[in-house]
């Protein structure tokens, strides 16, 4: 919590708020990565250990927390707050041992990298090096740090082998579809020459007042732990991977196909969803809002004065050269001045403003060609780095401009940085509540926020509004084909066409998408359950209140406290209906 001044608390409440202290500087020593990408140095000179013991450990911990959890007095503390700081702290590490339960982490590497959501999800091997563009470098201290950690650099990554051997023993490997894309992201940085790596990059951009000597010794130990670490780990994982991961990984695409593949799944759409949905309840309502949103895509249509199928439709909007930038420069050009055009109009609907700032970036080229058309790059906790939205620029032949408006208001503003942000700079809670992820809120409130649009005036060019509608057609897809793919044993093929025939994104889009949910099984669901959920919320409460609902306060009490489970949300939303009404 912040070391501002809090209120004396009764023993129990005290008790609580020492233990969820204690755990999350725990958390930040496990795992260090996820430390220094807050702004927290203590553990700079170190990669998360992820030996099997480590991981076994780690697991028999979070067993230990609920043991203690059942001795803290839950009506003696102070508030309703504290109780819901206890029943999340609890709910998340019975989660965290459900997932080490279904032996996910033994799946450590994909072509994303590793699965960036969320604490324990370390760097992947292939995109570690990303790490130097986004923490500090300012002193000597951060070199020397940087320096001990490339040369731990070896260690890590032959964690990261063995957990991939232990999962091939376990029947816990990607599908071969997906695995085939990281020999190439490996052999891009297996570099002969170690000023060319991705991991040398902050010795080019040394202060100017380090000195002479200080700058040489320190750039030749990077040159060294590059070339003499770095390198044959990443040509060991290469290897290992093209000689026998690979050779082992199955042509099917599901998690159906592991011995245990439908209670796997399970869990990882109760984990993602934070619902009850079982897969078929989710495909249902995957098919139904398909069904709506192709409805509403035909009225967009006729505002475009387009006369022919929807099919020719979506044809069009991939094909002609007036819906794309000429080059990723006019492309990045373009994202950056939509922003700038959107963040006056925000008051309209908001309140409480982020004071952290965010920039458009745009994806780094070495991962550009195998993931999707944008992230949100979350901003350091201490105010040293901004927020991020990177755009893709690879190929802007495929990146076409009405996209760019729900892009830009998901990824960016009022969308996952204002969900970030405002959960980040609040004071009062504690910081595993300000850090902690749940997805199926924070990307409900993303596509949420793409909606908006409408509100903000940024949907008058139906072209625009019908880029609105695909991207929210993406998402409803989503449920229906990561449930087709993991439940109902299509084959990718038949995601692939099912994707194409309802949304108008390009195939190498839709292809790495396909990939994605193949890779990483009950994420996507997320994002439609989520956003249903807030909006029905939303509804409901301009039902209740009438002419006394105010949007800017109903988006306060949404974004407020954090990122939470959809049930605890919606019993949030209830009780400040029920206070408004009183």
């Amino acid at each position: 919590m912040s070391s501002e001044s809090v209120p004396q608390r009764g023993a129990a409440s005290a008790s609580l708020h020492a233990l969820l202290e204690a755990e999350w500087q725990y958390s930040l020593q496990q795992y260090p990565t996820y430390a220094s990408l807050l702004g927290d140095r203590r553990w700079n000179d170190r990669w998360d250990d992820l030996s099997l013991a480590a991981l076994e450990a780690d697991h028999q911990h979070s067993h230990a927390v609920l043991r203690r959890l059942q001795d803290v007095d839950r009506a003696a503390l102070d508030s309703d707050a504290d109780r819901l700081h206890l029943d999340l702290f609890r709910r998340m590490h019975e989660t965290w041992i459900e997932e080490y339960g279904v032996k996910w982490h033994l799946m450590p590497l994909n072509q994303m990298g590793g699965l960036p959501e969320g604490l324990k999800q370390p760097p992947g091997l292939q995109t570690a090096y990303q790490l130097a563009d986004t923490l500090r470098f300012e002193t000597v201290r951060d070199y020397e740090d940087w320096v001990k950690r490339l040369e731990g650099f070896g260690a890590y990554a032959d964690q990261v082998v063995a957990l991939m051997r232990e999962g091939m023993r376990q029947h816990r490997i990607h599908p071969r579809i997906v695995l085939q894309r990281i020999p190439p992201q490996l052999e891009r940085q297996v570099v002969k020459d170690p000023t060319q790596s991705g991991f040398y990059g902050p010795f080019n951009r040394m202060p100017k007042g380090f000195s002479a000597e200080d700058a040489r010794r320190l750039s030749q130990a990077g040159r060294d732990a590059i070339a003499n670490t770095v390198v044959p780990a990443l040509k060991r994982a290469l290897d290992f991977v093209t000689s026998e991961y690979l050779p082992a990984a199955p042509e099917a695409v599901g998690v159906w196909q592991f011995p245990d593949g439908e209670a796997l799944y399970t869990v990882l759409a109760r984990r993602h969803t934070t619902t009850r949905m079982t897969p078929e309840e989710i495909h249902a309502v995957g098919l139904a809002e398909v069904q709506r949103l192709r409805a509403e895509m035909h009225a967009v249509m006729a505002r475009t004065g387009y006369t022919g199928t929807l099919q020719s439709f979506f044809e069009t909007l991939r094909t002609e050269t007036r819906f794309y930038e000429p080059t990723g420069e006019s492309l990045l050009a373009r994202y950056r001045a939509l922003a700038r055009r959107i963040d006056p109009l925000l008051p309209r609907l908001f309140r409480t403003m982020p004071k952290t700032p965010y920039v458009v970036e745009p994806i780094p080229e070495a991962m550009a060609p195998d993931v999707t058309t944008g992230f949100y790059f979350p901003a350091a906790a201490d105010g040293s780095r901004p927020g991020t939205f990177q755009v893709n620029l690879y190929r802007p032949e495929t990146r076409p401009v009405w996209e760019m408006v729900p892009l830009t208001l998901h990824e960016a503003v009022p969308g996952h940085h204002f969900q970030v942000c405002l959960a980040n700079e609040q004071t009062d809670v504690p910081d595993f509540r300000r850090f902690t992820s749940y997805v199926a809120f924070d990307e409900g409130w993303a596509l949420y926020s793409e909606s908006l649009g409408d509100e903000l005036g940024l949907y008058d060019d139906p072209h625009d509004k019908f880029g609105q509608l695909a991207y929210e057609m993406w998402r409803a897809v989503r449920l229906v084909v990561d449930t087709g793919l993991h439940a109902k044993r299509w084959t990718r093929k038949q995601a692939l066409d099912f994707f194409m025939e309802n949304a108008p994104r390009q195939e190498l889009d839709i292809t790495n998408e396909v990939d994605r949910y193949i890779a990483w099984p009950g994420q996507a669901l997320a994002y439609k359950v989520g956003q249903l959920r807030i909006r029905a919320l939303r509804d409901r409460a301009e039902a209740a209140l009438g002419t006394r609902f105010d949007v800017k306060a109903f988006h306060d009490v949404v974004l407020l406290t954090g990122s939470l489970p959809l049930d605890v949300l919606e019993a949030k939303v209830d009780a400040w209906v029920a206070r408004e009404s009183a």
